[in-house]
C-alpha cells in the first residue's frame, strides 16, 4: 500500500510550524526508566499552547489552503483538543472559523476554545452528542463553501502531526530505538510512522490504542477501516469508532506495531505521572507510557513515549483513582447479608477485615421483617496480596458474603 504522505511532506510542515507550534521538551523519566530497564524519554506535547499536539496538524492544513479558499472560512466539529488546535490556528492565520461543539462539552472547554480563537472563531453549541455537531459542521460547509478541517483524516494533518519526529531526533542527536505513540484516529501515528520509516527505518514505532477502542487494530485485521460495534469512551482523546481512510493507509504502509493498554492501566499511569513527575496528563496523554511495561523493551535502549496532551478535567480524578485501584487489584465490592442483630457489623470489622483493609463504600438496607439485611460494601486493600486472605476469612464468617465480579453489570454500575 502506498503512503498518502512522505517524509518530505513532514519536513515542509515543520518549516510552516516554525514559530507557531513549540519545539516541546524531551524529558528523561527516571521512574519509567527504572521500571523498564530502558532509557525512557517523554515527549511533552502537553506543553503546546493548546496543551496537545493537535495544533500541529490543524495549522498545517489551514495554512495549505489558497487565499480564495481561506476567504470562505473553515469549520470543524470537536469536543476536545482538535477544537482548540483549530481555534488557535485560525487566529494565527487570520481565517474565520466556526467550531461546532455538542452540548455535553463542559463550559471550561467552550471558554478555552473561545479564548484561543479570539475574534476569528465562532463557537456554536448544539446537539446532544459529537455526531450531531459533526453533521452540523458538514451542513455548514455545504451551505457556505467553508472548508472542513478533519481531526485526523487529511494528508496535511498527518504531516503536521509527524513533525514531532524530527524534533525527537534533533534533541537526542540520533534516532531512538523505539518510539511509542498513542492512537485514536491515526493521524499522529500515521505521520510519525511515515517519517521514521523513510528517514530512520531502524526505529521501532509502536502505536498504543485503548483496549476498549482499538479501531486501528480492527482496521488492519479487516484490511480497511471498520466501525467498532462497542467502545469504551473513557480515553476520550483516543476513543474513535472508525479510523480514517488516509490514516489507515499510512499506518499500513509503514508496517508499524500496534498494541493496547487497559483503561485501568492508563489511570494508574495518569496518577504516577502526577505524583512522581508532576505532570497533569489526560487519559490519551498517558496511553503511550502506560503500555511501556508490556513492550519487552531491550535494557539500555533509547525509548521515546509521546505524552500527547494535558487537557484533563479535574472532576474526573475520582473516577481515575477508582479505576486505578480496581486495575491494581486493591478495590473490591461485596454483597454482605448481615444478621439483623446487635454486633453484626462489629463482627465483620473484627473477624473479616485485615489491618490494612478499609471500607471505602457502605450501603445498608435494614428490613424489619427479615432475619438478615443486605449491604453493598466496597473495600480498599493495602495490597493486592491481601485479597486471598480476605476471601478465606469471608468463607468462615457468620454472614453470607458474595464477591461482585468485575465483569458484572452491577460492578460497572458502582465502580
Amino acid at each position: 500500500m502506498t503512503a498518502p504522505i512522505t517524509a518530505d511532506d513532514v519536513e515542509r510542515a515543520a518549516s510552516l510550524l516554525d514559530g507557531v507550534a513549540r519545539h516541546t521538551l524531551l524529558r528523561l523519566s527516571p521512574r519509567l526508566s527504572a521500571a523498564t530497564g530502558a532509557e525512557v524519554h517523554l515527549k511533552r506535547e502537553d506543553l503546546q499552547p493548546v496543551r496537545s499536539y493537535k495544533l500541529r496538524g490543524a495549522y498545517t492544513l489551514i495554512a495549505s489552503l489558497d487565499d480564495a479558499t481561506r476567504a470562505k472560512g473553515v469549520v470543524c466539529a470537536s469536543a476536545g483538543n482538535h477544537a482548540q488546535g483549530v481555534a488557535l490556528a485560525a487566529r494565527e492565520l487570520g481565517v474565520r472559523a466556526r467550531i461546532y461543539l455538542p452540548r455535553t462539552t463542559p463550559r471550561q472547554k467552550r471558554d478555552r476554545v473561545s479564548a484561543l480563537g479570539g475574534d476569528s472563531v465562532e463557537v456554536i453549541v448544539g446537539g446532544d452528542v459529537y455526531d450531531d455537531a459533526a453533521a452540523a459542521a458538514l451542513d455548514d460547509a455545504a451551505r457556505t463553501g467553508a472548508s472542513v478541517i478533519p481531526a485526523f483524516d487529511a494528508a496535511q494533518t498527518m504531516a503536521g502531526q509527524g513533525t514531532i519526529g524530527p524534533e525527537i531526533v534533533a534533541d537526542l542527536g540520533a534516532a531512538p530505538d523505539v518510539v511509542v505513540v498513542p492512537v485514536g484516529g491515526g493521524g499522529l501515528l500515521g505521520g510519525l510512522a511515515t517519517w521514521f520509516s523513510q528517514r530512520h527505518p531502524q526505529t521501532r514505532v509502536v502505536g498504543v490504542e485503548p483496549a476498549g477502542a482499538a479501531s486501528m487494530t480492527a482496521a488492519l485485521a479487516k484490511g480497511g477501516p471498520v466501525a467498532l460495534e462497542q467502545m469504551d469512551r473513557f480515553v476520550d482523546g483516543a476513543a474513535v469508532r472508525r479510523v480514517g481512510e488516509l490514516t489507515y493507509a499510512a499506518v499500513a504502509a509503514a508496517g508499524c506495531e500496534l498494541t493496547t493498554a487497559d483503561e485501568g492501566a492508563v489511570c494508574v499511569e495518569m496518577l504516577a505521572l502526577y505524583q512522581t513527575e508532576g505532570i497533569i496528563a489526560e487519559p490519551a496523554g498517558a496511553l503511550a507510557s502506560a503500555a511501556l511495561p508490556s513492550l519487552g523493551l531491550t535494557p539500555g535502549s533509547t525509548v521515546v513515549a509521546v505524552l500527547s496532551g494535558g487537557n484533563n478535567d479535574v472532576s474526573r480524578y475520582a473516577d481515575v483513582v477508582e479505576r486505578a485501584l480496581i486495575h491494581e487489584g486493591r478495590k473490591h465490592y461485596f454483597l454482605v447479608e448481615f444478621p439483623q442483630e446487635p454486633g453484626a457489623l462489629r463482627s465483620f470489622l473484627d473477624e473479616v477485615l485485615g489491618p490494612e483493609d478499609d471500607i471505602a463504600y457502605f450501603e445498608y438496607v435494614k428490613r424489619s421483617n427479615r432475619e438478615t439485611g443486605p449491604a453493598l460494601v466496597g473495600l480498599e486493600l493495602g495490597s493486592p496480596d491481601d485479597l486471598l486472605p480476605l476471601l478465606a476469612r469471608m468463607e468462615t464468617a457468620p454472614m453470607v458474603i458474595e464477591r461482585i465480579d468485575p465483569t458484572s453489570p452491577l460492578f460497572r454500575f458502582i465502580g
